[in-house]
């Protein structure tokens, strides 16, 4: 399938892909993709049901025998001309995103980069998998430590980075020598329908690489989560719904990683450059539209520096260009769709009941569409929902704090650890505030943190494991341990 017609392919629907065929529902079922940004459907897509959930499995089950004897250095190689790839169809790739995520053009070119960067970074990972070998302390035999791929891997990704979570959890699975099932989210399949044809073009081996969209996730999940011969588990979403995957992950003891919510502090210390830490809250804050997990999602500012982080802040979320992504200089695109814009519009409206004030406020389109606008909200209750609820929107509630120890109390009343910021023009002090939060990440004095050669997850209740740098082929592979009887001498 040629990447610049997967957005208008209407004909016949087939857009599953299994066993490097692309085919339709086996019950012919379809679903509408929705532009965010008109409200009106992009096109008709294939549902994939259950039988359609075993096919795959059955696909990527015969795949991986030959998958997994595949020299590592070829397996790089294949990685690597698909990062090319990504880079030779940029603009092809960020306008599927936009039609179908919302999100700005500016925003999704910088996505391609970043997802394609994946594949680039674990095509150097796939050469570097280690053994070991060694003397039994107590002599007679050696210890040979082999690292082998853990088998077929299933993947759930959501709709707000359709390419990047796509490529993080594919390209290190594929480097292992692992086979993949991937349901992307119902609302953005088009990307990684993409993305396939992509992995197809740098020959990438039939049944290596299967994708199902579908409209009904528990359906095609339950399948792969009964499947024994299912052996990993990587998913991306709601908390909520991770616990529930993870109590169907335990009946088969399914090796998981869990990337779910998150509430990220953002603290602003009495010594902080205040224009360097509006540049990062913007950036931590209205990256994809706040629509992204590791977004800024609480304020805390210290009150020698309230009122000037505030004016100035509130002055750059105002100039914010919003409308529909493909516009020129828009900044802020659409909301996913209008279930977000109502979560978003409680969220600040609670606020407000609460005692907070909106100081500043972006225009938004006459529509049609799911627009929000860039917003500040002040004097925020601590016990706000916004405070203690992912806003998934380009909305920023700020709090003032008077010491740090108030702040990093703050930082910590939460369930969830996923991302955090701080900022001050002391590097120790910062450092030492970032290592009392509660957080798999900190960015220090950066309001951008995800980086393909960096372990990216949390603690509490925002996930198990890693994804991304090292920690991220690891995920994918199991070790094995040979004793070896070894002859004196």
């Amino acid at each position: 399938m040629e990447i610049s017609n997967v957005a208008t392919a209407q004909a016949e629907v087939r857009d599953l892909f299994i066993g490097g065929n692309w085919a339709k529902a086996q019950d012919d079922r379809s679903y509408p993709v929705v532009d965010p940004a008109t409200a009106k459907v992009l096109r008709e897509v294939s549902s994939g049901g259950a039988a359609d959930a075993t096919a795959a499995v059955d696909a990527a089950a015969a795949a991986f025998p030959g998958w997994r004897a595949v020299a590592p250095r070829r397996r790089a190689e294949i990685l690597r001309r698909a990062h090319e790839l990504m880079h030779e169809h940029i603009d092809d790739l960020a306008r599927l995103m936009v039609a179908e995520n919302g999100k700005s053009l500016r925003d999704a070119k910088g996505e391609v980069v970043y997802a394609a960067e994946f594949f680039r970074w674990y095509s150097e990972e796939a050469v570097r998998i280690g053994s070991g070998f060694g003397d039994a302390p107590g002599g007679g035999f050696r210890h040979l430590v082999r690292k082998q791929p853990v088998g077929v891997t299933a993947h759930v990704t959501p709709w707000n980075l359709p390419a990047a979570m796509v490529t993080r959890k594919a390209a290190p699975a594929l480097a292992a020598g692992c086979t993949v099932v991937l349901k992307p989210a119902p609302e953005t399949p088009l990307t990684a329908i993409a993305i396939a044809a992509i992995l197809q073009e740098a020959g990438l081996p039939d049944g290596a690489f299967n994708v199902l969209p579908t409209d009904r996730a528990p359906e095609v999940v339950g399948v792969w989560m009964a499947d024994e011969r299912v052996r990993k588990f990587s998913f991306t979403g709601s908390t909520g719904t991770g616990k529930l995957l993870l109590e169907q992950a335990a009946r088969t003891v399914k090796n998981t990683t869990m990337e779910l919510g998150g509430n990220a502090p953002f603290i602003v210390l009495a010594d902080a450059d205040v224009d360097a830490a509006v540049a990062g809250a913007m950036d931590a804050k209205m990256r994809g539209g706040g629509e992204v997990c590791i977004a800024a999602n609480r304020f805390y500012v210290h009150e020698d520096v309230a009122e000037e982080f505030t004016r100035k802040f509130g002055e750059a979320m105002e100039a914010v260009r919003i409308g529909p992504g493909l516009d020129d200089g828009v900044e802020l695109g659409a909301m996913v769709n209008q279930a977000a814009i109502e979560k978003i519009g409680a969220l600040v409206d609670d606020a407000v009941e609460r005692g907070a004030a909106i100081t500043a406020q972006g225009p938004t389109p006459a529509g049609p569409g799911y627009f929000y606008p860039a917003t500040v909200v002040t004097n925020v209750s601590p016990n706000a929902r916004i405070m203690h609820e992912e806003v998934f929107g380009p909305v920023a509630p700020i709090a003032v704090f008077r010491d740090e120890d108030e702040a990093v109390a703050a930082a910590n009343d939460t369930p969830f650890g996923l991302a955090a910021y701080v900022y001050s023009r002391d590097l120790g002090r910062a450092v030492g505030i970032a290592e009392r939060i509660e957080s798999g990440m900190v960015g220090i004095n950066r309001g951008m943190l995800s980086d393909p050669a960096a372990p990216f997850g949390g603690v509490k209740q925002s996930g198990l494991g890693r994804e991304g740098g090292t920690d991220g082929i690891e995920a994918f592979l199991e070790t094995q341990y040979l004793a070896v009887e070894w002859p004196a001498g």
